[in-house]
């Protein structure tokens, strides 16, 4: 669990889908909550956004959640989800998926992330997120 949220600005979050439709209910409700939210179109500009957060070398370039879809183009959410433990990256991570399987539920949780089964709700996304970051708002 993190630490309650005190920085003066609001939670950076990296939202990686590779459907345009999903992609824009959730960087839109999360923004709506007052989140800074960045936008990813499949996994490999998943990667390319991690790395510029990383190269900024600025704690305030880093992301603070990311929420990402299991199943994109290029690297699926779960081999970018094992690289960043790997690496030791210890950034929370919430999976989505409409292929919610118990491998991929284990695998997942496994590595420390949550997952969302895809139909659900922005208001259960909301509340899941809040919960990770602590962030009071919602």
């Amino acid at each position: 669990m993190s630490e309650p949220w005190s920085r003066p600005s609001p939670p950076r979050v990296l939202v990686a889908e590779d459907d345009l439709e999903m992609r824009r209910l959730v960087v839109e409700t999360l923004r709506r909550s007052g989140l800074d939210v960045t936008e990813a179109s499949d996994g490999g500009r998943l990667l390319v956004q991690i790395g510029k957060a990383y190269a900024a070398d600025d704690a305030s370039h880093a992301f603070d959640l990311i929420v990402s879809d299991v199943r994109m183009p290029v690297c699926s959410g779960l081999q970018i989800l094992r690289g960043l433990r790997e690496a030791h990256w210890q950034t929370p991570i919430i999976m989505m998926t409409a292929f919610g399987d118990d491998e991929t539920r284990r695998s997942a949780e496994a590595l420390g992330a949550v997952l969302l089964d895809k139909p659900f709700e922005m208001a259960d996304l909301c509340a899941e997120v809040c919960r990770v970051l602590e962030w009071p708002k919602g």
